[in-house]
């Protein structure tokens, strides 16, 4: 155990954020730190790396151990070049070089004991230059650079020059080639493009020191995590396996809360019941048996209600109208901005109920794509056709269809006349906005925020065609799930840009790469493009272009935008007979199980209501003997009193047998 967090717990202004977390992280391990935003990670990571001191609990760190940290935006203060910047991370490895360059030059002019004690020292420091890896310390630098999306031109860039996202860029650079023994990430993968997210995943899969992340990038998680810290409603859970074995755990873990939750209530609502059965039969057994239940039930341990996730997004996206089977024709696109040359002579076509996703490293143009398809941004030469009856929804990631200067009621009533004040409001809170939430101004929100008021606009709007630039950035799991749900289940069309690879392994059904400024065309997901990316590069672009390492084949097809086809036949799997004949037996063993459960309960049902009716018949006839017990005449007629007075016997006598057997029958 290289890391151990317990008990810690931490408030701001009385509000708890965590309480009694405790985890720890095993040498080597490589763990993700998940919850919704708000849900109090940074805060944790804060604690761990010593920024913020908890309230209660200790953060111990094995003896010895270095770790790094890189926060989500890094401002690097420096005149040095990209290069040199990551090249002083190694400048112990460096100075260690010369000095052993400086002690081979010394070696040609001593000579006896000065020299002997020379090549002592020389030799440690070789032993320890061999020990840092230190004849591929130039390698390691340009291999990082390049990795991160830096080209070689580049290297001689300044760092003031910089962008916000490649300082940070470089920041991560820094710090993995300091190799400490601990990383500690919080979303890495931000700024980065796709290619570069796939060579870091691969590096800090081989990484031999331990890895903690906090990202909401889910397919990033799945290839990296081994170990989910999870952080919600103020509790840490650690789940072993990725991210979509703690996805599948923590369904089934809710479900069960929710199950033992809803069976106790219902227990304790019978007990009730059944106390107050016995007391109205107001005898002294019974009333005895009642306090008997009452005891026990004060005793029982209530289960908290489980957390529903009320903040949830709750979105449904209906085109109104349906379009034409031809959505969208673009034939000769082209563009650049200057001297900078994007893409020329594009042509693709979108059908109804496409689900469209554009990806492609960063510069390419994808985003200026969906500008110029919106009229945003000019194009250079092309044609575009929208099909009849097409409605477009556009999702901005810069949020232009928003006004800084109005509130959200504002945002939503102005472009909506036709709702009332009801409406706007359930819109609003259905994406997390309540109460006084409505009359903030837009200028004032988060991105998030921003993204979700867009998200909002977007439902209302009478659409069939949407087309989303980055719909999932700044949003966290739960609402990049809710998102996924609604896009998947969305019956119109929809064309995005987007670098969130679960997000499009969920929702798209068709792929368009824009790379080498074209588009390539993949028939299926994100993993269906990930298998054949490399084939294809090396098809369309000759041998030398590789992106990633493709698995095996998967037997489905390939059509690209040549109109190149193949079919690759996987073999036969017999275990699938197998497992069918199995579930089938299974199934019929449960529902055999299912129905006798069911008819069983049927005659306790049965049994039941038999035994509460004669208990309500005997009651009534007890009641109608003691009206008649008290008039005056039958006072008179000793025969008749006592026939009714043994009448009476033999029903209490009935009433304290059908008593027992419906506490029983009740119970069972």
């Amino acid at each position: 155990m290289i890391l151990s967090a317990v008990n810690i717990t931490k408030s701001f202004d009385g509000k708890d954020i965590l309480k009694n977390a405790s985890f720890h992280i095993e040498a080597g391990e490589k763990a993700a730190i998940v919850g919704i935003n708000g849900a109090g990670k940074t805060t944790l990571i804060k604690i761990l790396i010593g920024e913020l001191t908890p309230d209660e609990g200790e953060v111990t760190f094995s003896k010895g151990l270095t770790y790094g940290y890189l926060a989500q935006n890094q401002n690097i203060d420096s005149d040095n070049t990209i290069y040199d910047e990551l090249k002083e991370v190694k400048r112990h490895v460096i100075d260690l070089e010369q000095n052993i360059r400086d002690a081979e030059a010394m070696m040609d002019i001593l000579s006896g004991e000065e020299l002997e004690k020379h090549m002592e020292n020389y030799a440690r420091m070789h032993d320890e230059f061999q020990r840092l890896s230190g004849y591929a310390w130039k390698s390691e630098i340009t291999g990082v650079a390049r990795g991160l999306g830096f080209t070689d031109e580049e290297f001689d860039k300044s760092i003031s020059t910089l962008s916000g996202g490649q300082k940070t860029r470089v920041a991560l650079g820094k710090l993995l080639l300091q190799s400490p023994d601990l990383i500690i990430l919080d979303e890495p993968t931000n700024h980065l493009d796709m290619n570069s997210i796939r060579w870091l995943e691969n590096y800090l899969l081989n990484y031999k020191g331990a890895v903690l992340i906090v990202s909401h990038d889910r397919y990033f998680l799945d290839k990296i995590a081994g170990k989910v810290i999870e952080v919600e409603n103020k509790k840490v859970t650690s789940f072993t396996g990725n991210y979509s074995d703690y996805a599948a755990k923590k369904e089934q873990l809710r479900a069960t809360e929710w199950s033992a939750y809803l069976k106790q209530q219902q227990e304790i609502k019978h007990q009730e019941e059944v106390i107050t059965k016995l007391k109205s039969f107001n005898r002294e057994k019974s009333i005895k048996r009642a306090e008997s239940r009452e005891k026990m039930l004060a005793k029982i341990e209530v289960l908290d209600k489980p957390i529903d996730i009320d903040d949830r997004m709750k979105i449904s996206l209906k085109p109104n109208c349906e379009s034409g089977n031809d959505v969208l024709e673009v034939t000769g696109l082209s563009k650049s901005f200057g001297n900078e040359h994007l893409f020329s002579g594009l042509d693709f076509n979108i059908k109804k109920g496409e689900h469209v996703a554009i990806i492609g490293d960063n510069g390419t143009g994808k985003t200026t794509i969906l500008k110029i398809l919106n009229g945003v941004e000019k194009m250079d030469a092309g044609q575009i056709e929208l099909g009849t009856r097409v409605h477009i929804g556009y999702y901005d990631q810069e949020h232009h269809v928003l006004h800084d200067e109005k509130t959200l009621f504002e945002e939503i009533s102005d472009d909506y006349p036709t709702l009332n004040n009801t409406e706007i409001r359930n819109t609003l809170a259905a994406f997390l906005f309540t109460g006084d939430d409505v009359f903030k101004r837009i200028g004032d929100l988060s991105g998030g925020e921003k993204g979700r008021v867009s998200l909002a606009k977007l439902m209302l709007s009478d659409a069939n065609f949407l087309i989303l630039d980055e719909p999932t950035n700044h949003l966290d799991i739960t609402s990049k799930e809710i998102l996924e749900t609604a896009i998947a289940g969305y019956e119109g069309t929809v064309l995005y840009v987007s670098h969130d690879r679960y997000f499009i392994n969920k929702t798209a059904s068709r792929i368009l790469d824009l790379t080498h400024g074209r588009l390539v065309n993949y028939i299926g997901n994100y993993d269906y493009y990930i298998e054949h990316v490399d084939e294809q590069n090396a098809r369309l672009f000759g041998s030398s272009v590789s992106s990633v390492a493709s698995p095996a084949a998967s037997g489905k097809d390939l059509v690209t935008d040549t109109g190149y086809k193949y079919q690759n036949a996987a073999p036969a799997d017999t275990s699938a007979a197998t497992a069918s004949s199995d579930a089938s037996t299974s199934g019929a063993q449960d529902w055999k199980a299912q129905k006798e459960a069911q008819a069983k309960k049927r005659k306790l049902e049965a049994a039941l209501k038999k035994c509460e009716d004669e208990i309500a018949k005997l009651e009534a006839r007890d009641a109608e003997i003691n009206e008649a017990l008290a008039d005056p005449s039958i006072g008179t007629d000793l025969a008749k009193l006592r026939k009714l007075s043994d009448e009476q016997t033999e029903i209490q006598e009935k009433l304290s047998a059908l008593y027992d057997e419906w506490e029983s029958l009740s119970t069972e």
